[in-house]
């Protein structure tokens, strides 16, 4: 197989990059320096090719248990959210140092899965990620290990960069790991397994590959693959690649055979409306004149407060919500801005008119055109 055969991998513009703690703490001997600074040259060098990136990095109870100087991972929550506390602020500073010689500014974001699949939380989270895009800067995220109240690993990092991946439209979205990729047979028990390079996300043999029994997911491979199918909903490509593979960010962006790519079959734009049409349930609606129902027809423009002549429901800001032509028919759904009150005050008034009905200056757009999908 070519390089050509990766053209879409190639195309990749935003990028999701998760690594494992296996990898950032040598195994959980602490935090490696040389890998950290390896991660980051590799990540200037893609950001210096046009690319944006999201880095979602594990490594903070590991980390933290070492700098404790506890001799094992301990089962009580309250000192594993401990562990987690003391190494975030650890493995952020190795990131911040690091990207610093490159000029390159870095944020820290702790998520939890309800920031992103929340409603109004998807919204705020999904309106920061981007910004700090469009600013040059480097988001690094987490899962909120110090205050969450299920079980600290209540997942992993893979399915949260899926989530990440789901929220910021991401073209590709790489799980560097310490295994070389996805196997048809577990490496550790067969060494002549075969890597898989290519293969459809949805292909129900990769089940079997991934393993089910195995403690650890044959290499945490399962949780790899849910993560690539939650992330194609989106479009997103996925790759899962050895992140102690030389240069291993530059040769998968370059669309060289490394690891195991996932492929989605579906465009992007298409699929991402696919998931969002489906992700919740409809709150409410509102009535749009006819030179709004055009717009969203013909331009694929946002819904602005100045096409909306009527509502329904008692939504609240980020509830899916119904858009009606003045007969009454459904032309589009979309997460919206306001709540059912404010979008009462506002309908109809042009956007900067906003600040003054309401007391505060919210978004210009009653539903953004990537929060919109036409019926």
């Amino acid at each position: 197989m070519s390089t050509a055969a990766r053209t879409e991998i190639v195309a990749a513009r935003r990028w999701v990059i998760k690594v494992g703690s296996a990898l950032l703490t040598n195994d959980g001997r602490g935090l490696d320096g040389a890998m950290i600074g390896s991660l980051v040259a590799q990540i200037a060098s893609l950001r210096a090719g046009g690319a944006e990136v999201v880095l979602v990095s594990s490594g903070a109870v590991a980390a933290g248990i070492v700098r404790l100087g506890w001799p094992r991972r301990p089962s009580q929550l309250h000192e594993l959210q401990a562990a987690a506390a003391v190494g975030q602020s650890a493995l952020i500073q190795s990131y911040e140092t690091a990207f610093r010689g490159y000029d390159i500014a870095s944020a820290q974001i702790l998520l939890g899965h309800d920031d992103i699949t929340a409603r109004d939380r998807y919204l705020n989270a999904r309106g920061t990620l981007t910004t700090l895009l469009r600013l040059g800067v480097v988001p690094i995220v987490n899962e909120n290990d110090t205050v969450v109240t299920d079980e600290i690993r209540f997942g992993d990092n893979d399915t949260l960069a899926a989530l990440v991946a789901n929220l910021i439209d991401a073209d590709a979205l790489l799980l560097l790991t310490d295994q070389q990729g996805l196997y048809e047979e577990d490496p550790r028990m067969n060494p002549f397994a075969a890597l898989v390079e290519t293969r459809d996300v949805h292909d129900v043999t990769l089940d079997a590959m991934a393993g089910e029994g195995a403690a650890l997911g044959r290499g945490g491979m399962i949780t790899k693959l849910r993560a690539a199918r939650l992330a194609a909903r989106s479009g997103t490509e996925t790759v899962i690649a050895s992140g102690r593979h030389p240069d291993v960010v530059a040769e998968v962006a370059a669309g060289g055979i490394v690891g195991t790519w996932l492929r989605t079959g579906k465009q992007p734009q298409n699929a991402r409306k696919q998931w969002l049409a489906g992700m919740v349930q409809i709150a409410g609606s509102v009535e749009l004149d006819a030179g709004a129902v055009r717009v969203l027809r013909e331009s694929g423009r946002s819904l602005l407060p100045v096409g909306v002549r009527g509502v329904s429901g008692r939504f609240q800001r980020g509830d899916m919500v119904s858009c009606r032509c003045p007969e009454g028919r459904e032309v589009a759904r979309g997460l919206v801005n306001y709540g059912a009150d404010d979008t009462r005050r506002i309908m109809g008034q042009p956007s900067a008119a906003i600040e003054q009905v309401l007391g505060y200056q919210g978004d210009e757009e009653l539903i953004h055109r990537d929060n919109l999908v036409l019926c």
